[in-house]
């Protein structure tokens, strides 16, 4: 089938995201859980309106549940996060939880005396099922890659391609020979009767320079692997960041013979199908 550049452009999609791409349930719950019975000891002083008096109780019988505090304004302790106090010094927020007069300065000036006091929120450990869910959206650009090898791993297997991933150049004497001292991981390798597929895989929903640098890379790279009798190079891109970098595309993909988006895919794996008949 003729290459068409344009053609390919215009079906690049716009998001690579399903539905479980916004939040890891299981990440946010195990979070969750390794700090809920601090939490659950927390709930104590919700409604109290003597709230230093019940956060002297609390301190003299466990004093180790306000070592989760910080998370009630979406911070870790791992971050060590830092305020700025009166006298204009640094101060980690977690130092404040070695002693009552620290933990009480912690609650009424982040607000949470307020809410604590008032009952805003019923259970800390629904109220942190929450916070975890908002600061799990800061790991989504770190799910992207994964979910994109996801979406291509389900095609391979609803298609009935057997395949594997992650899988190092220095299984394939050839290929390691013409790479030199450069190992490569490839995303997927497929064989066939005929020969194997080495495959790239990438999404890009964003712009930016390492889209010239990955389309340079790739084009490099193709030519070589292709020069091996047995072996094929295929690249598998897509997203509508792929228009800040157009023109180096284009190199690409005039160069790369085996190029396709998510569209275009289902011409390649028809190929593989029959060759492995």
């Amino acid at each position: 089938m003729e290459k068409d550049f344009n053609k390919f452009m215009t079906q690049l999609s716009e998001t690579n995201a399903t539905l479980d791409f916004y939040s890891d349930f299981n990440k946010i719950r195990n979070n969750v859980n390794e700090i809920a019975l601090s939490l659950n000891s927390l709930n104590f002083l919700l409604g109290k309106e003597n709230l230093r008096e019940a956060v002297t109780m609390l301190w003299n019988r466990d004093k180790k549940a306000f070592d989760v505090l910080d998370i009630l304004i979406a911070t870790r302790r791992k971050d060590k996060k830092k305020f700025i106090d009166n006298d204009g010094k640094p101060y980690l927020i977690s130092s404040l939880f070695t002693s009552i007069d620290g933990v009480m300065k912690f609650l009424e000036e982040t607000g949470l005396s307020e809410v604590f006091m008032r009952k805003d929120v019923k259970d800390l450990v629904d109220y942190v099922f929450g916070v975890e869910t908002g600061l799990d959206t800061n790991a989504r650009k770190n799910r992207s890659g994964d979910i994109t090898e996801t979406l291509l791993h389900r095609i391979l297997n609803n298609n009935g391609i057997a395949h594997r991933m992650e899988v190092y150049s220095s299984e394939f004497p050839k290929i390691k020979a013409v790479l030199g001292e450069d190992e490569k991981r490839f995303d997927f390798v497929i064989k066939t009767k005929k020969r194997i597929f080495l495959i790239e895989l990438n999404f890009y929903s964003g712009g930016g320079s390492k889209l010239n640098e990955v389309a340079r890379a790739y084009r490099e790279l193709a030519p070589i692997v292709n020069a091996v009798n047995g072996y094929e190079f295929v690249w598998i891109t897509d997203g509508e960041g792929w228009n800040s970098a157009k023109n180096k595309l284009a190199e690409a993909y005039n160069d790369i013979p085996r190029m396709y988006n998510f569209t275009t895919l289902p011409e390649f794996l028809e190929e593989v199908k029959q060759e492995m008949e």
